[in-house]
């Protein structure tokens, strides 16, 4: 079965379906649940002029051109300040519904976007694995299939999503979400319907047609019934038809989602471009937590943000930054204890390709976000390994 699955989904492109409720009979209420949602900044994010450590000279030694001074920044306390493109960021943090994790990153960090992203997707570093670490903590939630319970936002499936048991609901724009076919034959694939044959394989085959059409409706109509007030600022980040889909009341407990087109990878004249990146990404985030309050789902919904990798700790000739090792990384929302976690990696002790030594192996966060919000003791499972979360959830 799990074969067939697999070849269903990379030869007939139902990866955009979840499999249907005959398969989930228990029928929860979709207000009751608390939902993750992962906002990847894909192309490396440079944590250093992110969360800047205005108060340490070895900083401005080390950027003595793209260097962010104490006047520029929205000021944290005594030591950091924020990047002034994070205004959103620093209002969730002025009301401590923001956590910054220091130092995250893992052993023998790789450089390469592909190779490093995959062993965030997956929580392997240096190894992989087939299935991601988001589609593995669905299973664990839920061990039967059940419809929409996972959601992937994007051109493409992540790796993030792949999972053993769901089939990701995988769409862009929502207005247009369908399964594709020929207009011969869309006719009768609307008119699927699943079990009755007496053939097991042609009953599954009927189930996934018949979920597909169910997911691509209801996610229409979510975003065709979604009106809202809320600014999102200039480039919501598909967080808005987040909120759709929570506003309409779909039973997805985990969300995945990119910042697209690796556009974090800084490696020429950074500091305008950088600033502008942030601000997109920030004023969506801060856009939706506040339209979850809204919807009456902000003590519900918390947001993990993170890069694949850090920047290096000097600036280039080309006045940015080349591909790097530790980073900061965030959980926001209602639910999440602000202030700062982890130890910030020692400007002055970089290792011998003159980067950042990482202080906080980054399963910590994800365990942070699986024990600490979505099911306490399901960490060790989906991480295949002991990881101590932080504090941040109450």
């Amino acid at each position: 079965m799990t074969t067939r699955r697999h070849f269903i989904q990379g030869s007939a492109a139902v990866g955009a379906a979840a499999l249907t409720s005959a398969f989930a009979p228990r029928l929860r209420a979709a207000g009751d649940e608390r939902i993750l949602v992962v906002f990847e900044l894909s192309g490396g994010n440079d944590g250093l002029n992110t969360i800047v450590p205005y108060a340490d000279d070895t900083y401005y030694r080390l950027r003595p051109k793209i260097g962010l001074r104490r006047d520029e920044l929205l000021v944290l306390d005594e030591h950091y300040g924020m990047n002034p493109g994070l205004a959103g960021m620093h209002r969730l943090w002025q009301e401590g519904n923001l956590a910054i994790v220091h130092g995250c990153g893992y052993e023998h960090p790789s450089y390469s976007h592909f190779t490093s992203m995959a062993y965030w997707h997956t929580a392997s570093p240096n190894s992989g694995d087939a299935y991601g670490w988001v589609g593995r903590l669905a299973d664990a939630l839920e061990p039967e299939p059940r419809a929409n319970f996972l959601i992937n936002i994007d051109s493409a499936q992540s790796l993030a999503v792949n999972s053993r048991v769901h089939t990701p609901v995988v769409f862009d724009e929502p207005e247009r979400f369908q399964r594709l076919a020929l207009a011969r034959e869309r006719e009768v694939l609307e008119r699927v319907a699943p079990g009755g044959s007496g053939n097991p394989a042609r009953d599954y085959l009927n189930m996934v047609a018949a979920s597909a059409n169910d997911a691509s409706t209801r996610v229409r109509e979510a975003w065709r019934n979604y009106e809202s007030p809320v600014d999102y600022g200039l480039l919501p980040a598909q967080l808005d038809k987040v909120a759709a889909c929570i506003g309409a009341g779909l039973p997805a407990r985990l969300y995945y989602l990119a910042f697209r087109n690796n556009a974090f990878d800084t490696h020429v004249q950074q500091r305008d471009l950088h600033q502008r990146l942030l601000t997109y990404a920030s004023d969506a985030v801060a856009g939706f937590l506040a339209d979850l309050e809204r919807l009456g789902a902000a003590d519900r919904v918390a947001v993990l943000m993170f890069s694949e990798f850090g920047r290096r700790a000097g600036e280039n000739t080309n006045l940015g930054t080349d591909h790097g090792t530790a980073n900061v990384m965030f959980l926001a929302g209602q639910p999440v204890r602000g202030g700062h976690y982890g130890a910030p990696p020692d400007l002055t002790e970089l290792d011998d390709t003159d980067n950042l030594r990482h202080t906080t192996d980054f399963r910590r966060v994800y365990a942070t976000a699986i024990d600490g919000w979505m099911q306490p003791g399901t960490s060790e499972t989906v991480l295949k390994g002991r990881f101590d979360p932080f504090p941040v959830f109450g």
